[in-house]
Formats: C-alpha cells, structure tokens, sequence
C-alpha cells in the first residue's frame, strides 16, 4: 500500500463529531468572547464606562488615569473568562497578524499576582527589527511600540490549550512611521468621515459623521490533511505547482451552492460558533464555485472592525480545519484550471443618522446627494487606478485574475445599462419639446433613480470594480490578503475627490449659481472627467484590452509594474497631503510587496526543482525500468512490446525537456541573484521565471497521466478537491 491509499483509508475510518444535544442560540452567545457594552458596564465604573465608550465612538485617546481604571475592568473580566495572558494584536507588513504573549503573572513582596496596568494595555514595545519594514527599521534599530486602537474592540483568543486577551493595536516605529496596515488605514478613515460629513452638509446639516463600512467576503478551499502533508508544494508555497487536470473539475457547474457536505458542515458550524462568541456577525456560508471551495461571509461593519474580523476569521479558518483534519488553502490560486479565491470587499459609506450615502432617496435632492458620492467615487478610482491596482496585486493574484470568473487586472468600473445611461443623460441632457416649462433635476431622469436601483443593476462578475445597487464591490482582492491597503486607498482616493467636488460646488454658489445647478454642473464635469474608467461590457474580451489601451489605462498583470504606482508622484503627493502615508511610509510598502512577491516566486522555482528531482523523476525512472524489463521479456518470448517500447520513448522524452527546463531556471536564478536592485529582480523574474514554472509543470502533468497510478508519489487534483 502506497502513501495516498494509507491517506484513503485514513480519511474513510475518520468519524464524525456529532453536536451536542442542546442546540447552540446565537443570540446567547454573540460576543461573550469580545469587552463589549454589557461586559463593559458590569466591570466598569459609571465614569471609566463614560470615558471609555466616547473614546470607542469619537477616536479619543484615553487619559492615564481612566486608561488605569479601565485596564483594571478588562483584566477582571478577561481572568473570569479564563484568560492568563494577553497580548498586543497587530497587523505587520507580513500582511496577517503579530502578537507577542505577555502573563498576568507579578510579584509583590515576592508574593504572586495577577497584575495589568493602563501603560500594559495602552502601549507595548515589541521588536521592530524582525518585521518587514522597507528601510523604515534595521537590525541595530530594533525599538517599536504598539499602542491601543481603542476604536476595535478588546477580545478573548480561546483554543483548547488556554485563553489570552487580545488587545487591537497599531504598530508604529520608534521615529513614529507606520510599521502596519492599521494606522494609515485609521487616518484615511478620518480623513473620508471629515470629507463626506463636510459634502453631506449641502443636502443633510444634521449629518455629523460618515462612517466607511465594509462587507469582507473570505472564498477558501478545503482539503484533507492527510492529502496536504503529502504535497510539499502546497505546506510550503499555499498553491500546487502541478497536477494534471482532473475529469472532472467545475465544468458540471453542480458544486456552486450545492448541499454542503456533513464533514464540511461540522467544520462550517465550528467555524460560526466561534467566530459568533468573538463578536464577528457571519451571515452567509456556502459552496463555491470549484469542488472543495466554500465561501463565508459577515454583515456590515465599520471598516477598520470589518477588517480586524476578516483578520480573525482567516485565523479561525485555520486552527478550526486543523481540528477537522482538514487544512483552509487561502492562496488566491492553489489549483490550476479551477477557480481561484478572493476576498469581495463590499464598500459603502453610512452617516451617523443611518442612511447609506450610496442609496437614493425618494425626492430629488436627496438623489442629488447620492449622485454626488457615486460620481465622485468613480473620479477617485479614474485619478488614481495604477494606485488601486497597486493596492491589490500579488503573486498569488498574478495567477487568479483574468480567469474563471475572477476580474481582470485592468482596472474598471461596472455600473449596470440603466445607472449607466443616468450618467450618460446628466452628461448629455435628452432634447426637450421648446417651451416646455420642465425642472432641469426632472428631466434628466433623476427623480426616477430610487425604482432603477431595485436590483435592476446587474453582476459583472468580470468587473474588479462593480456597483451592486447601494455599495461598490471590489471584487480584484486576494483571498489571503489584509484588505487594509486596499481600503486605505479607496478611502484616501475617494476622500480627496469629495473635497475636491465640495470645494468646487461651493465656488460656483459664491458666484450666484443656486445650489442644486452648482451640484449638477460639477456632476456633469466630473462624469465627463471620468467616463474611461467605466465599462458595461465583457472585461474577458480581447476589444476590452484594446479598448482599455486606448483609453489610456494600465494593462500589465503583472505585480513589479503594478506597485510602481505606490511610490510615482502623484501618489506621493496624494497621501502627503491627505496626511496618510508619508513618501517613505509608502516606499517601505512598495519595498516590503516588491520582496514579498520576489521571495515568494524564489520559493516555488526552488519547491519546483526539489521535488522535480526527488520524487518526480525517481517515479518515472522506476516505471521506465520496470518497463523496460517488461519489452525485454516480451522480446524475449516473442511477443509484440511496441506499447512498451512507445512509452518508454515518450517518458524519456518528457525526461530530458524536464531536465532542460530545470537547467533553465537554474540559469534565470543564477541570473537574478547577480541583481543587486530588488526590483530590477521582480521585474526581470516576472517576465522570465513564471513561464520556465509553466513549462516544468505541463512536463510533471505529462507524466502524471502516463504513469501507473500506484506509482505517482502525490495526491492527484481528483483526491485533493473531491475526496472529503
């Protein structure tokens, strides 16, 4: 019995954990794991639950007094819940999360106690040298300081081993330059609540904060563990660097919202159980797509916890499957042919009074008001697209967009034929019958924007930028991305575009024209300004890449050429004066994804070569010897041996271009390794290292379908996606 018939037979005996008797109510246990209000006011004084609460609301830092008082009522509530550490969570450029353990444990008179102070919970310092920081930080500048983001809540971290506190944090340098994805993406919160609040005042003066939120779509695939171990491939790079396709895959189109298998769904009930105690509002499971592929996702939410729960699932995601025998693949392309995985970040923008600035209303002047977000987020992604695109790509991502229903790389937005032609009819009014006495807001259709957007707009699922009726779904980012830099440049571009429409509208009416004429002029500009960006067509279709070449925007898929943008003038100028990123911030971002996607390709060509000599030829060789002793004997007993004799010109074929493949890539690394500039490397991988992978690989798929199944060394695409 080989590897995989012993990984069969073990996953066939695996039994099933059945529920409890007493079924589990949501509502009892949502956020028993999280510091919230009912938490805060049993553990709290009156004034610490005052002081704290409008610190949560308004952004405030807490004074050290109060910071005392509170740390004081977490600390009680944390250790009632089981809790003996805790711990600063934070986002690092690594682009998941960090936290370093620190006990509960003190000594007083040399007497153990349990201690937590205000300073414990509001800063730490842990090492900035180990991190990635592009320059920002070097070995002999090891000092960094996470310091409490108090507007996301403090949560527990419980697994079967014990219990730790987890305070969110930001992680900043010890000059004060940004070391994460959290304290950039806090400003530009700030930034587009002061932008949209200030625009809202021309049609709502009762508006007083607009808050970002976000829907944050996760796909994963799930495959057994057993299979998993027995892929180096997969446990080191997160994707197949080969296998042939298998008969059937996702052409039957039955796996996408399908029954959900019962090993899966034990994990899926897990999975929402615990993600349910830590205060994340998952709404939506079901299969995807591509066999072995599931898709999770929560309710709305404030950007800045949307993203701190995206951050948890993906952590949940793993340890849950782990106990399930199973592993979650959250690379953006683990298997080739099938569909890749994303994360569909729903973007929106909400006031304080609850309305959805990207809905209309029921009377002109409020669709005036949507019309004036929609329109200006579609300028914002015009200006700055190469910065969007930039905010996005990866290799993984490389591999993902374009194909199977992911979008393209080329970055447009999808608006839907009847929004389109409202735009289209605010840039060229429809001709009116002379003396017709008709209000200039009527006649171009505006009144009748509430019915067109009940689900009139339809899914471009080959749309990176899509509205989908009262939110903008981008649909370009990576499964296994933090969403953060995304979201922070949405929220910076946009929020740069609003003051710029609100500042222009305001000229106009010092100059006599009336407000709602003021704001239908500089709609009419800014659609104008930014009609390129917008496509309703096929984004797979050959005319949308000459037609997007035409139109003056970026076409390269690939990650070097992308994230040039992060660190180009306009981008620099941008962040600076929107107070976000200074230009080393972003070049530290630029030289931290530059690396991360060199590193990674590095990686796979090194995998590749490795299990090329030591498991792929190996078994081809053991299979050409047996037969070569099988045509001799047939010769021998003069029996026909031309099939033997075929296969084995085939397999020796396959052999040598294999082993001229590898002389390839050997040849390309010792080529990039006499690169000294890190992005001369990046750009000179992609164009030359990803093709020589694909040759290897179609070499490795060759052979897999040609050798006897019993002796090829790895789980084939078939028991990796459909055997659970």
């Amino acid at each position: 019995m080989n590897v995989r018939q012993e990984a069969l037979r073990s996953i066939l005996s695996r039994a099933l954990s059945p529920k409890g008797d007493k079924a589990v109510k949501t509502k009892e246990i949502f956020g028993e794991s999280v510091f919230h209000r009912t938490a805060m006011k049993s553990y709290l004084s009156d004034q610490a639950y005052k002081t704290l609460s409008d610190a949560m609301e308004k952004g405030r830092v807490l004074d050290s007094g109060v910071a005392g008082a509170v740390a004081g009522g977490i600390k009680a509530w944390a250790i009632d819940k089981g809790a003996t550490h805790y711990t600063h969570w934070f986002q690092p450029l690594t682009g998941r999360t960090a936290e370093k353990h620190e006990s509960f444990l003190a000594f007083l008179e040399g007497e153990p106690i349990e201690k937590f102070s205000g300073t414990e919970l509001s800063q730490q310092e842990p090492d900035a040298s180990s991190f990635p920081s592009g320059g920002l930080r070097t070995t002999f500048e090891a000092r960094g300081y996470t310091a409490w983001d108090s507007s996301s809540p403090v949560f527990l971290l419980d697994t079967s081993f014990g219990t730790t506190l987890c305070i969110p944090t930001i992680f900043v340098s010890y000059t004060g330059q940004s070391l994460d994805y959290k304290m950039p993406l806090l400003k530009s919160i700030s930034k587009i609540n002061q932008a949209a609040t200030d625009l809202c005042q021309f049609f709502d003066v009762k508006v007083s904060k607009v808050t970002p939120t976000l829907g944050l779509e996760q796909e994963y695939f799930l495959v057994d563990k057993n299979y998993y171990l027995l892929r180096p491939d997969l446990y080191q790079t997160g994707r197949t660097l080969f296998g042939a396709k298998p008969a059937r895959g996702q052409q039957m189109s039955d796996h996408y919202f399908g029954a959900i298998p019962e090993r899966i769904y034990a994990f899926m009930n897990e999975l929402e159980l615990e993600a349910h105690r830590m205060g994340i509002p998952l709404k939506t499971r079901h299969n995807e797509v591509a066999p072995g592929q599931f898709e999770c996702a929560p309710v709305f939410e404030s950007v800045n916890i949307a993203i701190d729960h995206g951050l948890m699932i993906m952590d949940l995601l793993d340890r849950i499957a782990n106990k399930h025998g199973l592993v979650a693949l959250l690379h953006e392309k683990p298997f080739a042919g099938l569909n890749g995985s994303g994360k569909h970040n729903n973007w929106s923008l909400m006031t304080d009074s609850g309305k959805n600035l990207l809905s209309p209303g029921s009377k002109p002047g409020e669709n005036l008001m949507f019309l004036s977000f929609f329109v200006c987020v579609i300028k914002a992604v015009w200006e700055h697209s190469g910065l969007l695109k930039a905010a996005i790509v990866s290799a993984g991502n490389d591999l993902r967009l374009g194909s199977h229903e992911a979008p393209p790389a080329i970055i447009s937005v999808f608006l839907g034929h009847q929004l389109d032609k409202v735009l289209k009819d605010i840039e060229n009014p429809p001709r009116k019958k002379r003396n017709e006495d008709v209000d200039p807001l009527m006649h171009l259709g505006i009144a009748s924007i509430p019915e067109l957007l009940l689900d009139n707009t339809d899914r471009n699922r080959t749309s990176p930028f899509a509205f989908t009726g009262n939110k903008f779904e981008i649909r370009a980012v990576g499964a296994s991305a933090n969403s953060s830099l995304a979201m922070t440049v949405l929220n910076t571009i946009v929020a740069e575009q609003l003051i710029e429409f609100r500042s222009r509208v305001k000229s106009k009416i010092n100059r006599g024209r009336p407000q709602d004429l003021a704001v239908l002029d500089m709609l009419k500009e800014f659609i104008t300004e930014s009609k390129n960006i917008r496509f309703e067509g096929d984004s797979y279709s050959k005319e949308w890449v000459e037609l997007a070449t035409k139109r003056s925007l970026a076409t390269s898929s690939r990650t070097p050429d992308a994230l040039a943008s992060l660190i180009q003038y306009p981008s620099i100028k941008l962040f600076k004066k929107m107070g976000v990123m200074s230009e080393a911030e972003l070049k530290s971002r630029h030289d931290v994804l530059t690396e991360k996607y060199l590193q990674q390709g590095l990686m796979e060509a090194q995998v590749m070569k490795e299990l090329i000599m030591t498991n792929v030829l190996p078994a081809s060789s053991e299979y050409q010897s047996a037969l070569s002793d099988l045509a001799l004997k047939k010769n021998e007993l003069g029996i026909n041996n031309n099939g033997e004799l075929s296969l084995l010109r085939k397999l020796t074929k396959i052999g040598e271009e294999l082993l001229f493949g590898l002389e390839e890539i050997d040849k390309s690394l010792d080529e990039l390794l006499g690169i000294n500039d890190k992005v001369e490397q990046a750009r000179k991988f992609s164009n030359i290292l990803p093709n020589q992978l694909v040759f290897c690989r179609e070499k490795i798929d060759q052979l897999e379908v040609l050798l006897p199944d019993q002796s090829w060394p790895f789980p084939k695409y078939r028991e990796l996606l459909l055997i659970r």
